[in-house]
C-alpha cells in the first residue's frame, strides 16, 4: 500500500463514521506518523508505506473513530499562527475563538493609552487567548486564571514555549477569587456556556473534552452571569469585558450587560458570520 492509498482509506473510514473533517484529520494523523509536512505528504503519494508506519497510522485512525479528537491524539493544535500543547484537561482552541483575541487587541489599540494595557483572561484553559494576545502585543501586561490546576499547568507550559520568560502571571481559582486585588483594562473569557442537558447531544469528540470547561449550567449562562456581575470591581474606568458564547445566548447576555450598567454593548461576528463575541464597557 502506498501513502495515497492509506490516506484515502483512512479518510473514508472517518467519513463513514460521520466525522466532517475526515480528510483533514487523516492527513494530520499520517503526517504525524511519518514526521513530515502536509505538503511533503502529497509529494510522497506514490511512495510505499512501511508496514509499521501503516499499523501506527491505523491505530491513530481507530482512536479518532472512538471519539478522540485529532488535537488530543497529536497533543497540539494551531491557533493564531502558534502551536499550542493540548490534552484532556483543556478545550481544544477553535478558529472562532480568534475573534475574541482580535476584538481584545482592537479594544486595546483603540485607546492607545499608556495606562490601558492590562488584560485578564478568565477560564484560560490552554492559555491560547492569553498567549496570543501577549504574542501580538508584547507591551501589554497579561494575567490568566483557571479553576483547574491541570489546565493551568498546560497554559504555563504553552507560555513558556511560545513567549519570553515570565510574560504572563497565572492564578488558580474560581474566577475572580483566584486574583489579587487589581484593575484591568480588558477582561476576556471563553467560559463554559453549553447548557447542561445539551452536552449529551454534542459530537463524541466534544463530549470527550473537559466537562468543567463546557458546562454552563441549566441555561448555559451560570458562569457568564458571575463574570458579568464581578467584572466592574476589576475593570478600570472605561474598561471592557469581552465574552465568547453561543450565538443563541447573545440576546440574553446583552440584557445582563445592560442591567449591570455596561455601555456601548456590541456583537462581533466570527469568520463564518455567526455572532461569536459580545462586549461592553464600564
Amino acid at each position: 500500500m502506498n501513502v495515497r492509498e492509506a490516506l484515502i482509506k483512512g479518510g473514508a473510514d472517518l467519513k463513514s463514521a460521520g466525522i466532517e473533517s475526515s480528510s483533514l484529520d487523516a492527513s494530520l494523523l499520517l503526517v504525524h506518523v511519518l514526521n513530515t509536512t502536509r505538503t511533503a505528504l502529497i509529494a510522497k503519494g506514490t511512495d510505499a508505506l512501511a508496514e509499521d508506519a501503516f499499523a501506527a497510522f491505523r491505530a491513530l485512525i481507530e482512536r479518532r473513530l472512538n471519539g478522540e479528537c485529532a488535537a488530543y491524539i497529536l497533543g497540539k493544535k494551531e491557533f493564531m499562527g502558534l502551536e499550542f500543547l493540548v490534552n484532556k484537561s483543556v478545550l481544544v482552541p477553535r478558529p472562532e475563538t480568534e475573534t475574541l483575541v482580535e476584538t481584545a487587541i482592537n479594544a486595546l489599540n483603540k485607546r492607545q493609552a499608556a495606562d490601558f494595557n492590562r488584560v485578564l483572561d478568565l477560564c484560560t484553559g490552554s492559555g491560547a487567548i492569553a498567549v496570543s494576545i501577549k504574542n501580538k502585543m508584547p507591551q501589554v501586561q497579561v494575567w490568566a486564571a483557571d479553576i483547574c490546576e491541570q489546565a493551568l499547568e498546560t497554559a504555563k507550559a504553552n507560555a513558556a514555549r511560545l513567549l519570553p520568560e515570565a510574560s504572563i502571571q497565572f492564578y488558580q481559582g474560581d474566577l475572580y477569587d483566584a486574583l489579587p486585588v487589581s484593575r484591568f483594562s480588558v477582561i476576556v473569557s471563553n467560559p463554559p456556556y453549553i447548557p447542561t442537558e445539551e452536552i449529551k447531544t454534542l459530537a463524541a469528540e466534544v463530549q470527550n473534552e473537559p466537562r468543567l470547561a463546557l458546562d454552563g449550567g441549566p441555561s448555559g449562562l451560570e458562569i457568564i452571569k458571575r463574570i458579568i456581575e464581578g467584572a466592574p470591581e476589576y475593570l478600570q474606568r472605561s474598561g471592557a469585558l469581552l465574552l465568547e458564547a453561543d450565538p443563541r445566548l447573545m440576546e440574553k447576555i446583552a440584557i445582563l450587560l445592560e442591567k449591570k450598567g455596561y455601555k456601548d454593548i456590541k456583537l462581533y461576528n466570527d469568520l463564518s458570520g455567526k455572532e461569536r463575541v459580545i462586549g461592553g464597557y464600564i
